[in-house]
Order: structure tokens, then sequence, then C-alpha cells
């Protein structure tokens, strides 16, 4: 059967995290409905490693903050997309939406979708407004959260009629099929927690150390599975080791499997600044954790407080240590918060759902 469209996907980003997931996710779910894809991403990086694993068609592409002032650049990737002719393109980065955008309106393209998963508003400048307004024809935001940040320094900055809210989905049959490989055994009875996400400033991996020392004077005993990399790794381990909570905390590194590091875990602990869709708390309710974390940004849209988890004022370590602690108390609470963590995630978040709903997007007229 001949493929129904051809959709490109344009993600820049030389780092993997949950807007490259998201794309390679919908993209490989879309070509198993017999629409062709194809990526445009940046060189070296992450997602072009794993496009290429999956032998999908693609376009290396060099851009910076800066490209959208170049007519050469815009004009190049015009051109690259007139060789594939795609109904759709699904943009990532604000610098690539800047380019590819404009680009994709000169190549005639009739869905130029900008998919927005940053919990920051957006400047209120002449180019963003011309952007929003003239070229994207419709805008994807991962939350209700994200979406209302959007719209923070100018409310009319996009017609509300082109925004559209869609979740991150997993795929829940593939999930269940992969096998577990615990990469940690609980010791001596002690509560093990977890905590998957680049160590950087949105991570907020210092109210982690913060909850960690309040559980060492409960003497509550516990670990901490860190699981990630980034430009603040070197300093949060030599602040462990300065507290002396080297004995709690354990770095894994880049974990690849995050369903074997779900399952060396008794709950999930989130402690950022913002996101704009938890994927990873999904993931952890996906396997039956209980999560926790501050109630700011898309977390309440994800979590239940007092059902799947725990959600405490933004900053308050007392109020999610105290919680921590009863759970520890409280096998059977922390057992049945899982299983509703479970059955809640499987209703609202399956992947076919948020297909689906792309290609509604992509299949109306303007």
């Amino acid at each position: 059967m001949a493929p129904q469209k051809t959709i490109a996907f344009f993600n820049t980003n030389p780092a993997w995290g949950g807007g490259e997931k998201w794309h390679l996710d919908v993209a490989l779910r879309l070509k198993e409905k017999g629409h062709r894809v194809v990526f445009f991403v940046g060189n070296n990086s992450e997602l072009l490693a794993k496009v290429r694993e999956h032998n999908l068609p693609h376009e290396s592409v060099g851009i910076n903050n800066y490209s959208f002032v170049n007519p050469f650049k815009i004009h190049r990737v015009s051109r690259m997309l007139e060789r594939y002719r795609p109904e759709a393109v699904i943009l990532n980065l604000p610098s690539d939406a800047k380019v590819a955008g404009v680009a994709a309106r000169k190549a005639g393209v009739g869905k130029i979708i900008y998919r927005r998963g940053t919990a920051l508003p957006v400047h209120n400048n002449f180019f963003n407004r011309k952007l929003f307004r003239r070229v994207v024809t419709d805008v994807v935001t991962n939350s209700e959260a994200t979406k209302k940040l959007l719209l923070e320094r100018n409310p009319h900055l996009v017609d509300p009629q082109k925004i559209h809210v869609i979740y991150n989905g997993i795929d829940f049959d593939a999930f269940d099929r992969r096998p577990v490989q615990p990469i940690y055994h609980k010791q001596n009875g002690e509560l093990v927690l977890g905590n998957a996400g680049r160590f950087v400033e949105q991570k907020g991996h210092g109210y982690l150390l913060e909850v960690a020392r309040k559980l060492r004077q409960a003497d509550i005993p516990f670990k901490i599975l860190l699981a990630g990399e980034g430009k603040l790794e070197k300093s949060i381990r030599k602040e462990v080791q300065q507290e002396g909570l080297d004995q709690h905390i354990r770095f894994t590194g880049f974990i690849s499997d995050i369903k074997s590091f779900m399952h060396s875990i008794d709950l999930f602990l989130l402690t950022s600044l913002w996101e704009g869709f938890g994927y990873v708390i999904v993931e952890a309710m996906a396997s039956s954790k209980p999560v926790m974390a501050f109630n700011i940004s898309s977390n309440p849209e994800l979590i239940r407080n007092g059902e799947n988890g725990f959600l405490v004022p933004f900053e308050d370590t007392q109020s999610l240590t105290d919680q921590i602690i009863r759970l520890y108390h409280d096998q059977n609470l922390r057992e049945k918060m899982g299983r509703q963590a479970r059955h809640f995630v499987e209703k609202k978040f399956d992947i076919a759902r948020t297909v689906q709903a792309l290609e509604k997007i992509i299949e109306t007229k303007q």
C-alpha cells in the first residue's frame, strides 16, 4: 500500500530528551500505519544515531540560534524539503521553527506544525508574532501547563483554535514485553528511590540532596538511584561526597533501559523546577510506581495527589520527606498507589491516542 502522507520531522537538538523520544516514537508509529516519514536532524546528534538504527530516511542539517537571519540557509532547507514534498513538517526547537518553518512555507508545505515541549514563556517579539501568525499552521503542546505559558506574555500570540494539547504517549504493549534486568537489589529492608534526568539546573537535584539529608536524620534506611548525565554531574557528585551521602546515593549514569531502572526502585521522586511534560513520570507509573513531585507545571496533570502519588508545595522538601517516610512505613499504600498509577496512565497516555490526534491535525484542512 502506498504511503498515505509524507511527514517530515525537523529536530536538530544535539542531545537526547523527551522531545527527541517523542519525535522518534511517533514517527515509527506513523510509519507502521503506512505514512512515509523523513527526518531532518543535527549533525552527530543522538537522534541521528537512533534514526540510522531504524533505517529511516534522513538529512543532516546544521542550525544555530542565528541561522534564521541567513537567507541562504533558509533557501537550502527549502530546497531539501522540496525534494521530499511532505504534506506536513513537525518542528521541534525554536531555532528549527524559525528556519524550517519559513523554509517549509517557501516550499509549499501545507501543514507546518510546531511542537512546543518547553514549559517556559515565549518572548513577545516581532519575529515570534510573525512566526506564529503567518508561518506556523498549528501548535502542539505537551500539556495544558505548556499551553498556558505559551500565551503568558501575549494572549493573542496564537489563535487558540491552532493550539492542540497532545500528551506524550507510551506503547504499553512494547513496554510490557521488554525483559527486566534490575540494576540494583535492595538490601536490609531499605527504601529505594529513583530519579532520572539530565544533570542541569532545571532538574533541581539540590532539593533531592536536601531530602536525602532529612531521611538520614530520620534514620530511614534508603538508597537513591540517580540516572542521567550532564554538566552539573561533577558538582553534584562532589556535594554528595562532602555531605557523606555516598552510601545512600548511587549514580547509575545514562540509563537506556528505563523499565529495568523503574523496576529497581520503590517510588519515583521528581524535584524539577519545571516540566513541560514529565515523560519520566509516565514511565514510572507504567511500571506501577507511585510518584512524588512538587505541585508545579504539568505535574498536577499527571499526579493525582494521594491516589497515584503525592504533590507537595514547591521547594517544600520537608513535606516531600514526610510523604516518603509515610510510604516507607506503609507498603500496602505504596503498592495500592502503584496499581492506581498504572491504571491512570493506561487510560490517558497510550501512544495510539497521541498518533491519532496528530493525524487528525495533519488531515484537517486550513
